[in-house]
């Protein structure tokens, strides 16, 4: 238990601290599609603003999901959860914990092939790639770029998806622990 107790700890005060600063994300979409709206009244529209707004949305959402679910601040459907007991609380978040986890790794696995691929890799298995790039076995390829007018590189947007699942992730685990000591009778 001391292990989950130190686990739950670490975790959540990085996602804690995560989430406290990707929550002005918000305000730094606000300023971009500010400009964007002020550059199109001097009829000079910026081409980057709509591109870097979507990948300031995608950083505050996979980057905030974690610090969301540690708060509890995220949709729950509440018809008859609310008058249950913590033991069964945390014995059905148990269960709809671990479903999370697997559809986390799903992702984080397709998270990690496409950013990859946005490095040059073109086979089928990245963590050999990711390996063998740590290593100096490896080169990047051809980096991927948006198809827009702008064409940004990829692979700084996949990296943070990336990460944001991988935090998700680990607060799922976190969740999955404190669930585990609810339902021991400790105190999580």
């Amino acid at each position: 238990m001391r292990f989950l107790r130190s686990y739950v700890a670490v975790v959540d005060a990085i996602n804690l601290r995560v989430g406290r600063i990707v929550m002005y994300g918000i305000f730094v979409m606000m300023a971009v599609l500010l400009w964007s709206t002020l550059s199109k009244f001097g009829d000079r529209p910026s081409l980057w603003t709509l591109e870097v707004a979507q990948f300031a949305m995608i950083a505050y959402f996979f980057l905030g999901g974690p610090y969301a679910v540690q708060t509890g601040s995220h949709v729950r459907m509440d018809l008859f959860y609310e008058n249950w007991s913590l033991k069964r609380k945390s014995a059905v978040d148990a269960v709809t914990v671990l479903c999370l986890m697997g559809y986390l790794v799903v992702m984080l696995w397709g998270g990690i092939s496409s950013t990859a691929y946005s490095l040059g890799y073109f086979g089928s298995e990245p963590l050999s790639f990711f390996a063998g790039l740590i290593t100096g076995s490896e080169d990047i390829g051809t980096l991927e770029r948006s198809r827009t007018i702008w064409r940004p590189y990829l692979w700084p947007i996949k990296a943070i998806m990336c990460l944001g699942l991988l935090l998700m992730l680990m607060q799922a685990l976190s969740e999955l622990a404190k669930d585990i000591m609810h339902l021991r009778g400790e105190e999580a």
